[in-house]
């Protein structure tokens, strides 16, 4: 598949960069939708301007950037691959 994988989060950078290294380092990048600005998670409808970050949410977008699949997570819950793979496999 001709896909790229992007992780979008309203931490900090200094703090992505921890949380990679931490991991042994990620194979796709990491990028940061800091608060106050947070105009991902604002244009994707899922910042929570009380808390001043996003709700974890997944998107498969096609190769022209139109939303193919979008599912909010509950607190704690990670995105299943499989699932993920099954969105992408329909595009």
């Amino acid at each position: 598949m001709n896909v790229e994988i992007l992780q979008i989060s309203a931490d900090t950078i200094p703090s992505l960069k921890a949380w990679a290294e931490q991991l042994g380092g990620l194979p796709f990048p990491l990028l940061s939708d800091y608060w106050p600005h947070a105009a991902v998670g604002k244009a994707y409808g899922v910042l929570n301007e009380e808390k001043g970050f996003d709700k974890r949410a997944a998107y498969v977008l096609d190769e022209k950037g139109v939303v193919r699949y979008a599912k909010v997570y509950e607190p704690g819950t990670i995105p299943e691959s499989k699932e993920l793979l099954e969105a992408l496999g329909k595009i």
